[in-house]
């Protein structure tokens, strides 16, 4: 592979997309049973299961979408709240406690872009998203994380903040 050829590999996104039975999370403060993930990577297993595995390159961008399930407008025409994703935690697999934070970055956070969330209009719904790429400098190899998830509460401005009980993971592979 020649160094010019060499990013080709890395210019395809990968999406994750989360769906979360909103109602259930609500009434069980848990996300246990309540999410389910897909990807469009090649090779990943775990599709529509809380604990995905998706498979990524080094420098490879990801899109992390989340979105409610039998999510129906309000008869006003408004949208109830959507979930959102707080934040996405590496865990330190290498020392093999999964739920102490990791100590070594493996991506970098793309902010988010697009129209604030004070502008939205009630009427048209938004889905969140959480986006990074992975650094060149990862080390290949299977890093699980956790999803911190918030969901707002229906007709309250209360907010549940819910982390995944099975990790998914990327599994890096190097470029």
């Amino acid at each position: 592979m020649t160094t010019e050829t060499r990013g080709q590999l890395n210019s395809v996104q990968l999406n994750v997309v989360t769906l979360v039975n909103m109602e259930r999370a609500a009434q069980t403060g848990s996300l246990d049973d309540a999410l389910y993930m897909m990807d469009n990577s090649v090779g990943g297993v775990g599709q529509g299961t809380d604990h995905l595995e998706t498979i990524c390159k080094q420098g490879q961008v990801i899109n992390w979408i989340i979105r409610p399930i039998e999510m129906h407008k309000r008869p006003d025409g408004t949208w109830p709240p959507m979930p959102k994703i707080n934040n996405l935690v590496f865990l330190d697999t290498e020392r093999g406690d999964e739920e102490d934070v990791a100590e070594r970055r493996i991506m970098t956070e793309l902010k988010i872009y697009g129209m604030p969330d004070l502008m939205r209009s009630p009427y048209t719904p938004i889905y969140y998203y959480w986006a990074g790429a992975v650094l060149s400098t990862a080390r290949p190899g299977l890093y699980r994380y956790r999803l911190v998830l918030e969901l707002e509460q229906d007709g309250t401005k209360e907010r549940l903040y819910l982390n995944t009980e099975n990790h998914p993971s990327l599994r890096v592979l190097k470029v």
